[in-house]
């Protein structure tokens, strides 16, 4: 089960990839001083993103206590 282990290490890191891309995102949307529509639409989208990647590192984070569990 050390391959459910590193694949779920893979996935759980491809979530924080994530979620770093969206905080990065949120700081340019603030520095760009935009409408309050514009940035509102913006994080709208951000939000959207950010509980995609929070999923996937959730799902890695399963699959390396499932592998544990298992081995």
């Amino acid at each position: 089960m050390e391959f459910l282990i590193w694949a779920g290490a893979g996935v759980s890191v491809l979530g924080l990839i994530g979620i770093l891309y969206c905080i990065i995102a949120v700081a340019k949307a603030k520095r760009a001083a935009l409408p309050d529509d514009a940035l509102r639409a913006k994080l709208q989208k951000v939000v959207a993103l950010n509980m995609g990647a929070l999923f996937v590192s959730v799902i890695g984070l399963m699959m390396v206590v499932v592998g544990i569990f298992l081995g």
